[in-house]
Parts: structure tokens; sequence; C-alpha cells
């Protein structure tokens, strides 16, 4: 295994994943765990869960949604075996087969066409399957086996895709001269619960070793002042559990958003890299500025087709399509109010 030089790292400054709820605010968060029971060349579990959560302004909470999906999927390849999800979704069953990585989405649409612009929780987590299947290639990067299960022609196709994966960056340039692909250590994970506030996080599993989770918290807050732009809190993190039980950071990114809620545009956007593998990736950030004056509706198909190469990042992509949602999240907010 070879570890990345401290100097091609990139910032390594976890944030807080779960502050304590505000009042008159809605809270959307999920995860995505990733298990190999079986080994980590054998089949893949994914357990995706999801949850909005209103807190009146008295304080009082009221879950308003969830959903949850539950994937089965063969080896390294990541063949889909099996899925099922909560709500059910008619015809899902139409993925089975197709590989959990690019092209899935598009099938997820055809399979479910009236899910796409509704904001729906399962939806987010279907969106999110290819993502976070991507990154759990990172357990096996860890234990130092992923030669066995990826050829070089993988690593060569990844040349520019991002920042992180530039031809004459940190990782690539180790890649050319080693062969190996490195791998990046990054800082102990603190926990996605608030001691203070048993509800600031869906219940979640206890993950073991070689697992990898993918987590998500969107906050819509109270605007400042009447008529003002609505304030969006989004908090991103993938994790990796070592052979000791140890979580650490793998992606992390935190992003600050305002909304106008007539126009349904992003009117401001401050992205920040709070973990990240490679000193190239921060470069990424300023993509987020492109957010600017575009708006909710096609927010998700938009960074999807339009964000590639080395002014992007592949998780931050990831990151910004999330916030699409915000377009259903103001319209519950509006009905919690107005109750």
């Amino acid at each position: 295994m070879i570890v990345h030089d401290p100097t091609t790292a990139g910032p390594q400054n976890p944030g807080v994943p779960a502050p304590t709820r505000t009042p008159g605010s809605l809270r959307r968060t999920s995860t995505i765990d990733t298990r190999r029971p079986d080994g980590l060349l054998g089949p893949a579990v994914v357990d995706a869960r999801a949850r909005d959560l209103w807190t009146d302004v008295d304080g009082s909470a009221t879950i308003v949604d969830t959903a949850s999906v539950l994937a089965h999927l063969d080896g390294p390849q990541h063949h889909l075996t099996a899925i099922e999800s909560t709500p059910g979704i008619a015809g899902l069953e139409v993925l089975i087969g197709a590989v959990v990585g690019p092209g899935f989405r598009a099938k997820v649409d055809r399979v479910a066409p009236e899910l796409g612009g509704t904001g729906a929780l399962v939806y987010l987590l279907l969106d999110d399957l290819p993502g976070a299947t991507l990154v759990s290639g990172y357990s096996m990067l860890r234990a130092g086996i992923l030669g066995n299960a990826v050829h070089d022609e993988y690593l060569d196709a990844r040349g520019d895709l991002c920042a992180g994966w530039a031809v004459d960056g940190s990782m690539m340039s180790i890649i050319r001269e080693t062969g190996v692909n490195p791998t990046p250590f990054g800082p102990p994970a603190p926990p996605l619960a608030n001691g203070d506030d048993d509800l600031a996080f869906h219940a979640t599993e206890p993950l073991p070793p070689f697992a990898m989770r993918r987590m998500r918290r969107l906050d819509v807050l109270p605007p400042t002042a009447p008529g003002a732009p609505i304030p969006v809190a989004v908090f991103f993190r993938d994790t990796h559990v070592d052979a000791d039980g140890t979580e650490t950071i793998v992606h992390e990114y935190s992003v600050d958003v305002r909304v106008d809620v007539s126009t349904r545009t992003v009117v401001d956007i401050d992205a920040r890299a709070d973990v990240l593998p490679w000193k190239e990736c921060p470069q990424a950030i300023g993509s987020a500025r492109r957010l600017v004056g575009h708006p909710l509706a096609d927010l998700r198909p938009w960074v999807r087709a339009t964000f590639v190469g080395t002014s992007t990042c592949t998780h931050l992509n990831d990151v910004l399509r999330g916030i699409a949602d915000v377009d259903h999240l103001v319209d519950v907010v509006a009905s919690r109010t107005h109750t």
C-alpha cells in the first residue's frame, strides 16, 4: 500500500455534522451505508435511509417524511442483484442487473419519471447510489486489494475527470511513478449525532470494519427578515471504518446557500472544503459559484451534465445536485408555517 505524502493532502479540518436544530426550520438528513459481510471482494449490502424533520417555532419536532432503499450488489463490478424501497416504486425491479455507476441515474429516471424534480426522499437516495457506490471502493483501496479488483484501464480513464484526478496532479503523478493507486488517510470523524439533541439526525446503525457511510444534512432555515432570501445550510461527508473500528473521513464539504423563494433561484453560495484527499481537490470549490442565478428546478440534471473536468469535483457535484430539493422543501416549510 502506498500512502500519499502529507504534502499532497487536501484540507483535514472536519466540521460539525449535526448542530442543534433551529426553531422554524426543516432538516433533511440521509445516509447510505455500504457493507460487504462476505469479504471486500464479495457482494455489497447498501442500506440507505432519509428523513425530513420539521422543528416548530416552539421547538417541538414533527417527522414530515421518511424513505429507505435496500440494495444488494455483486462484487466489485457493482451489478444490482436486488433492490426494494419504502415507499415502494412500481417497476423498480427493472433495475436489477444494471451497474450502479455511470448511466444508473438515467435508468432510474426511465423507471420512475414521475419522481424527478419532486424532491422526494426516495429519489434522493436512488440518485445518490452511484456516487456512494463509487466512493465505497475506498474500502478496498484502504485494505490494499484494489489492484486485484480494478484494472489499469479504469485508472487511466479517470484522468482529468475532476480536480483530484487531474493528469498532472498529485494522485495521477504517483500512479504513473509507481503503478499503484495511493491511499489517502483522513482524520477521525466526529459523531453524526448531537449529544444535546437526540433528534438532530435520524437513527443509524454502527458500522462494522471496512464499511462506508455517505451522509447528508440540509437545513432550510428561517429568513433573517420578511421577504429576505432563505438561508440553507448543507453538510456532506463520506466516511470509512478501519479494521479497529475507527471511523475516518474521506470527503467532507460544508455549503451555505441563499435562495430567493419568489424566483426559486440561488442568489448566493459559499462552499468550503473541510476534508479532501488531495491538495488539488479544493481548486473545485469555485465551481459552486456557477449556481448563482440558476433556478432550482433543473439544478440536478444541469449539474450532472455540465460540471465536468478539472474545475469540478465529483463529490462536490453530488453535494450541489442535492440543493435542487430546496425547491420542494420551501413549500413544505410554507405549509408548516401557515398552519
